[in-house]
């Protein structure tokens, strides 16, 4: 078994976890009494198990139906200052000493905000969690990568508007929400712009909807990071002594494309059956390029030494297995990580 509190000391690099789905309850609880939402409950720990409870219902779109409420608190400049200190505190407290988070600027423009305060106010509220976790005697750095929503059509208005942002706080740009129907190529026009200004990108791909939507991603608009990428253990024989890939799964093994996987979150949404069965463990044992992540603490009731010490356990990983994925997840930031 692997000791909790060695992997709590760790210092982790965190590369997929959403703003919006990380919320401390008891905020989400605060600034819904000031604006009037109604919640299902009003105690912080029966609103993390019934969102929780929630999220385990096998889809994606089930899934992200719980954001309804984070979403809602999050429509004011203040508001967004304090959920986003309070992501990159709760980062720190966990070991984490790199982290890229993220969120869709569109989701938080209801308000009357457009989507650079968004930025901006995200960029505020990162850099006072930074300052507030060193008086907690906590060493982190975070930035922030900006997602557009994969249904809808801004996209190129976002990636245009982070390229203002560059060396600001803001390091990539990413597509999110319903997979399925919603092609990455959709959105070609703001990947070929980044990709034209060397501007970083990681697609979500691979989750909801079958391997072609990863081969999209990386073939299409030339993805060198995936979005959790689960569907591609499709591409991945293992009925005879020896796993056979396909030429697709070759490509991403030896390119070394990054995979930014999430395990409680993928049991959630139906894109794996179970902790043992999680495509992470062979794909780490066949050498692709993969290291765990939250997705969405809230969501998930879980934090990134909890995602190492299940995975970790189940799969008898030793304290080197993680820091070699760790070491990957540095590697594969969209900032350099000292």
């Amino acid at each position: 078994m692997l000791p909790t509190k060695v992997i709590s000391e760790l210092p982790k690099v965190l590369l997929h976890d959403h703003v919006d789905g990380g919320l401390r309850p008891q905020t989400i609880i605060e600034i819904a009494k000031q604006i009037n939402l109604e919640l299902p409950t009003y105690e912080p720990e029966f609103l993390q198990e019934t969102i929780f409870a929630s999220c385990n219902e096998g889809s994606l779109e089930k899934y992200l139906k719980n954001f309804d409420y984070t979403i809602a608190v999050m429509q004011s400049y203040e508001n967004l200052v304090r959920v986003s200190r309070e992501c990159v505190i709760d980062l720190a407290l966990d070991g984490v000493v790199y982290a890229e988070v993220r969120g869709a600027p569109e989701l938080f423009t209801q308000g009357g905000l457009s989507i650079s305060q968004v930025i901006e106010a995200t960029l505020q509220g990162i850099s006072e969690g930074i300052s507030e976790a060193k008086l907690l005697n906590r060493s982190i750095e975070t930035n922030f990568i900006a997602c557009a929503m994969r249904h809808t059509n801004r996209s190129l208005e976002v990636a245009e508007t982070i390229l203002k942002f560059r060396n600001k706080g803001v390091v990539g740009f990413d597509i999110a929400g319903a997979e399925l129907g919603f092609p990455a190529s959709n959105h070609r026009a703001a990947f070929d712009l980044l990709h034209d200004q060397g501007f970083p990108y990681t697609i979500h791909a691979g989750e909801a909807a079958p391997f072609e939507s990863m081969r999209d991603a990386i073939s299409n608009c030339r993805a060198k990071r995936i979005g959790h990428g689960v569907r591609l253990i499709d591409e991945i024989d293992l009925s005879g002594d020896t796993p056979k890939l396909s030429d697709d799964a070759k490509i991403i093994r030896d390119l070394q494309i990054h995979l930014e996987m999430a395990p409680t979150s993928n049991l959630q949404t139906g894109a794996a059956a179970d902790y043992e069965s999680h495509p992470a463990a062979v794909l780490h044992d066949l050498g692709f390029n993969i290291a765990l992540n939250t997705d969405n603490r809230l969501m998930s009731n879980t934090n990134l030494s909890r995602e190492y010490e299940l995975m970790g356990n189940i799969h008898n990983w030793s304290i080197e297995d993680l820091m070699e994925m760790n070491t990957k997840a540095k590697a594969a930031a969209f900032k350099v990580v000292s």
